[in-house]
């Protein structure tokens, strides 16, 4: 069944990469509106991963992650729209100059083909990788967690119907039903069909597709991202963003795990930001300094600076000066989103400089590292490598290019 699914995804490729921009416009518009036509049967169906998830005891951050709401279909119907309006990259040609001989040597921006993406939790991948990798010509084979298997399936088979209304291949996105791990490794090991495979997850996840993959994966990665507390730091502005990053939504790989206080602020600035995130129900883990500011504070171990909770937890690291907090922060960081918060612009210029991470923030929130907010309109992950792509990975994340060349009779001597 896999090696079938691979050779349909491999067809549709083929149709995919010389589709006209209007058809594929089109079609993705189409899917927005069917998406919210269809809400709520996917709506329905969604509740039984809920279900399930709440019998099985998932947390209420994972819980909220993998719950659909009217307003969040039509986030991704919105999402699917705003990738319909963005340039299209494919058929674009970078450049073209003439080599000595005469001829003339191009590079083309082309789709990958197939692309393989194995995820958890969130259903709303399903529709923002489907989008992304319709627009750029690709066809997408997923593979998401079995605790979202009914929501998946309403949004693949809703997309399929609004790829045969428009005559487009219904192949262009496939979702594996069976969602066990030998069904992934399997998938892991399908070169054959798969031109590149993300992983969308946690770290768990993520090692295991990095380490038994034979396809060429595209790394995405965990978030222990951080805030650090300048000594010049507004108390007001960072009480408001850090209470921002770590409780607008708890489960997402963009929220603050770690805050690090420089030690001139940790009296004046710390007890405000500890009260705030206390009100807001969040569990608070410091060093010495940070936990006599607050009884509620729990002593912290050396494992937490590096955790990621995707929980009701925060750590706190102080820290003597601006070196040592930008030495812990790239010590601990997983190369996402770090922020820094100053009114001093040589801190917030060499924090800029010297942070090693996808997304380096002044004065705003970490929870801004995300595709949508970027104007990417949707994403298909976050890369935390440095290799072909880093950050939120967007419509060119998903090409590659072949060089073009016009000769008129030109031969090797």
């Amino acid at each position: 069944m896999l090696e079938q699914l691979g050779k349909q995804a491999k067809e549709a490729s083929v149709i995919l990469g010389t589709a006209g921009i209007l058809d594929k416009n089109a079609a993705l518009k189409e899917t927005a509106q069917e998406l919210v036509k269809e809400q709520a049967y996917i709506l329905s169906e969604n509740e039984k991963d809920v279900e399930n998830a709440r019998k099985n005891g998932m947390t209420e951050a994972l819980i909220d992650r993998l719950s659909l709401t009217p307003e969040r279909i039509e986030g991704m119907a919105e999402g699917i729209r705003q990738v319909a309006e963005l340039d299209d990259p494919i058929g674009s040609v970078k450049y073209m100059k003439p080599a000595p001989n005469g001829m003339l040597i191009g590079e083309k921006i082309v789709p990958l083909g197939v692309v393989g993406i194995i995820y958890e939790s969130r259903p709303n991948v399903t529709a923002d990788a489907f989008a992304l990798c319709f627009k750029t010509g690709n066809a997408c084979l997923l593979r998401g967690g079995s605790d979202a298997i009914h929501s998946n399936l309403a949004i693949t088979k809703t997309i399929q119907k609004a790829l045969e209304a428009c005559g487009m291949p219904k192949y262009s996105i496939q979702l594996l039903e069976d969602t066990s791990r030998e069904t992934a490794t399997k998938m892991m090991q399908l070169n054959e069909y798969l031109d590149v495979l993300i992983p969308r997850g946690g770290a768990g996840l993520i090692q295991s597709v990095v380490k038994n993959s034979t396809v060429p994966v595209i790394e995405t990665g965990t978030g222990n991202c951080h805030i650090y507390v300048d000594k010049d730091a507004d108390k007001d502005m960072a009480v408001k963003l850090i209470v921002n990053a770590k409780t607008q939504r708890l489960g997402t790989c963009n929220t603050c795990e770690s805050l690090v206080f420089h030690k001139d602020i940790a009296e004046s600035h710390g007890s405000a930001i500890i009260e705030a995130l206390l009100e807001k129900g969040v569990e608070v883990r410091g060093d010495e300094t940070v936990c006599a500011l607050n009884p509620k504070v729990i002593p912290a171990t050396e494992e937490d600076w590096g955790t990621e909770y995707l929980d009701a937890i925060i750590s706190i690291k102080t820290v003597d000066d601006f070196d040592a907090a930008v030495k812990h922060i790239n010590h601990y960081n997983t190369g996402h989103s770090e922020a820094i918060v100053t009114d001093n612009y040589q801190a917030a210029q060499a924090f800029l400089e010297k942070i090693d991470a996808a997304a380096v923030y002044v004065n705003a929130s970490t929870r801004f590292t995300d595709g949508f907010e970027f104007g990417f309109g949707a994403e298909i992950g976050i890369s935390t490598q440095k290799i072909h792509a880093r950050g939120p990975m967007g419509l060119s994340a998903l090409t590659t290019t072949k060089f073009i060349i016009y000769g008129n009779g030109q031969i090797r001597q």
